[in-house]
């Protein structure tokens, strides 16, 4: 098979970017069927699709803390990876990639064990009731087996997008998300298993994957390997991975944060059909903004590498480059979800009551859609370029600061209810966006404009 490898120093940045970010984007679509086809399938179980969707949804703050320790050690080893790729030290490298490998299983162990342990009152502070509980229960309990599988899958994965392998990266989730989709409906329909069926296939799915990434990081073809004695954890090299990694699960472990207090609150004011309602929205959300992840991440190494060259006109090239297709990309999506709301419920969930209350709070979620992409670009410059603090910052800011507060305060302004959770996403994406993407304008601009090796 012919593995084509980009190289970061040559060529046009524009398509150095494209030949990372178009497979990775597409791997991280794949990688969301895991989930969404999980909800598309359960959301039609005969005479229960309703409440077993609202119950799985009650789990994806549990799914997306997972995710998030992905994210601490995955995209903060591997930026610091193709830095030390771009100034030759191959030794340094691979002694990155293993350090994260190994903190990858650490914690993946630790998680697995604690969330058999706490589970029960866990689910239930994230907002399921009696009647939604056993659902719930049946798909984390069975979901829980493949942690270490998603730890290496996900946080593996960017080692290989990171050397320029980003058609093997896709490769890693199209192996696992085609197994799914197989998976899926007879587990859950022919073996008639509901949700535990769900959960099982997602689980084999992810195990596939994690093998195909360690097959290729200790095979022939790629250019850093992951060795044992690579894996001896060193603190000074752990913490550095961690600093730079921390913004990415502080974007994750407040998306969790914020599925909670959102599912909580929409328990008490409206109810099992409004938390359904937003675990619908969420897997839209999820949908439409993969491109755009997909987008900054594949240019993040390439931003790193030249910034580790000190080729800074094409950084800043980069970085104009991913803004201006981000936001066009957004823009297009809030016009589509304007006009076609009914079509992307009805993905989920074709009951009448569910697709009533859930067209208007579309509307409300997806309001101003485009400052989203402010943020994703803003961060993704200050992850790649290794400004740990500012990209900490931010992730902490706009969920935080802003989303958990007005979460729990605007259903209480005049007679918004429900509504005025929906709103609370929005009004985020304006001041966190805004404010993310001109501080780093402000701050890396300048550092970029000192210099300039060109290439």
């Amino acid at each position: 098979m012919d593995v084509h490898q980009t190289d970061f120093s040559k060529g046009n940045v524009y398509r150095n970017i494209l030949e990372v970010a178009v497979p990775m984007t597409l791997a991280q679509l794949l990688n969301l069927l895991y989930n969404i086809v999980d909800r598309i399938y359960i959301g039609r179980i005969p005479h229960v699709g309703t409440t077993a969707l609202t119950g799985v949804g009650i789990c994806f703050p549990v799914i997306t803390l997972i995710t998030a320790f992905t994210y601490l050690f995955g995209n903060g080893g591997s930026p610091l990876c193709s830095m030390e790729r771009g100034r030759g030290n191959k030794k340094e490298a691979e002694c990155l990639m293993g350090n994260t490998f190994s903190m990858l299983i650490l914690t993946g162990a630790i998680l697995m064990l604690l969330g058999y342990l706490f589970y029960r009152p866990v689910l239930y502070a994230f907002g399921a009731s009696d009647i939604t509980y056993p659902y719930a229960r049946d798909y984390i309990q069975i979901y829980l087996l493949g942690t270490l599988f998603v730890m290496i899958t996900l946080g593996m994965n960017p080692f290989i997008n990171s050397q320029g392998f980003g058609n093997m990266g896709m490769l890693t989730i199209l192996i696992g998300a085609v197994l799914n989709i197989i998976l899926d409906p007879l587990f859950i329909f022919v073996f008639h298993m509901g949700v535990k069926g769900a959960a099982t296939a997602t689980v084999l799915s992810q195990m596939c994957s994690a093998l195909w990434v360690l097959k290729f990081l200790t095979g022939k073809r790629a250019v850093l390997h992951l060795k044992k004695d690579a894996m001896r954890l060193k603190w000074a090299r752990v913490r550095n991975i961690m600093s730079l990694g921390i913004s990415g699960f502080m974007m994750a472990f407040t998306n969790s944060l914020v599925q909670i207090f959102c599912n909580a609150t929409l328990q008490t004011w409206g109810g099992d059909l409004y938390v359904g309602i937003m675990t619908v929205l969420n897997s839209i959300r999820e949908i439409t903004t993969t491109p755009v992840n997909g987008l900054t991440s594949g240019a993040s190494p390439v931003m790193s590498f030249n910034y580790g060259e000190k080729a800074y006109q094409r950084v800043k090239k980069a970085i104009g480059f991913v803004t201006g297709l981000c936001v066009t990309y957004t823009l297009a999506i809030w016009g589509i979800l304007k006009l076609f709301p009914e079509f992307f419920i009805r993905i989920f969930n074709n009951q009448p009551e569910l697709i009533a209350k859930g067209v208007p709070a579309l509307h409300i979620y997806f309001f101003g859609f485009c400052f989203m992409a402010l943020q994703f670009a803003g961060q993704s410059v200050f992850v790649a370029l290794g400004k740990a603090r500012y990209a900490t910052f931010f992730s902490i800011f706009r969920k935080v600061i802003i989303v958990v507060p007005l979460t729990v305060l605007l259903p209480n302004v005049g007679n918004l209810g429900v509504d005025g959770v929906f709103w609370a996403e929005p009004v985020s994406n304006l001041i966190g966006g805004c404010a993310c993407f001109l501080t780093m304008l402000l701050t890396i601009l300048p550092e970029l404009n000192k210099t300039a090796k060109t290439k």
